[in-house]
């Protein structure tokens, strides 16, 4: 093993790697060709006298050597990345790079808007905003800060809630017309469910009436099933059915009209309790100026969202 003849820049190369599994993701990340990237993962493997990664057709994977490495240089580099960062932005007003991981429509639909703020605020601010609807490893992924819906499994993270979720079955104005309104949970059998369908399968709706203490699932069928949020609403804006989605997602529409509210006599749900949204970051990164700054504003902000339930001052 030739310590002296490793290179720092061959240490962030596998790190990303190992982060994304892929010499491709590395090489568009670092913005080179993957040839180059995977030269510095063989000669970074040369110096340290063993592999470090299973190569694949498709991706890579860490050897049991490569695992230990990683585990040990990754808060070595990301201390490294914090100091540097801390030198060349010596003022106190925050800067840098602000990296957030968030589901996709969520980040479209108020992620984008408060950090278009947020910079307008401290232009010293390049936002990273990385939309996945796949649970990724806040760690590993190198995320200053990343958005979660539902229970949380993450110890090595700080975790704040940030809103409950609050969901609401809409449709069209043209649908309810053609296709009249259910005024029960029950009654959804008569109507055309556009349902989401994630990793964990189609998504299943829950109800509970006001004196009730426990939610009720109920079957619904349709025919559209999508993994995109924003088709299905796009689905339902053109009439075709009916969704179940949270305010957060389809406030503005329903605040224009365009969806109206049904069942509003029951909350509903998509599992047997109420979900919310979680704010998570690595404690390490906690006191970074950038990191607390956006934190602060996304809690000043969001009480709730922006128009998350403006609508019920028009039902």
């Amino acid at each position: 093993m030739n310590i002296n003849n490793i290179d720092l820049n061959a240490l962030r190369v596998f790190d990303r790697v190992a982060a994304t599994g892929s010499f491709t993701a590395a090489a568009r990340h670092f913005r080179c060709a993957v040839s180059s990237i995977s030269r510095q993962i063989s000669a970074l493997e040369s110096s340290l006298g063993q592999p470090l990664l299973y190569r694949h057709t498709r991706a890579v994977a860490l050897t049991e050597a490569g695992w230990r490495y990683y585990e040990e240089i990754r808060g070595i580099l990301e201390q490294l990345e914090l100091a540097t960062e801390a030198l060349a932005n010596p003022a106190p007003e925050p800067a840098g790079v602000l990296r957030i991981n968030a589901p996709v429509a969520f980040g479209q639909r108020q992620i984008v808007p408060l950090l278009n703020q947020f910079q307008r605020q401290y232009p010293g601010i390049t936002a990273e905003l990385l939309l996945s609807d796949q649970v990724v490893d806040p760690i590993r992924g190198g995320h200053d800060i990343t958005f979660r819906v539902g229970d949380l499994a993450d110890s090595s993270l700080i975790s704040r809630r940030l809103a409950n979720m609050n969901y609401v079955v809409a449709a069209s104005p043209d649908y309810v017309s053609q296709c009249g309104e259910p005024l029960s949970p029950e009654q959804l059998d008569q109507h055309n469910c556009l349902i989401y369908q994630g990793e964990l399968g189609r998504q299943r709706w829950f109800f509970q009436a006001k004196a009730a203490n426990t939610s009720t699932p109920i079957d619904v069928k349709g025919n559209f099933y999508s993994n995109d949020p924003e088709s299905l609403v796009k689905a339902a804006l053109l009439g075709q059915g009916l969704v179940l989605f949270p305010t957060w997602l389809i406030s503005e529409e329903l605040c224009e009209g365009s969806l109206i509210p049904l069942l509003q006599d029951w909350r509903s749900e998509v599992s047997d309790g109420q979900r919310a949204l979680y704010v998570l970051t690595p404690q390490r990164r906690l006191g970074v100026p950038k990191v607390s700054a956006f934190i602060d504003f996304i809690f000043e902000q969001v009480t709730p969202l922006p128009n998350w339930d403006c609508w019920k001052n028009h039902a």
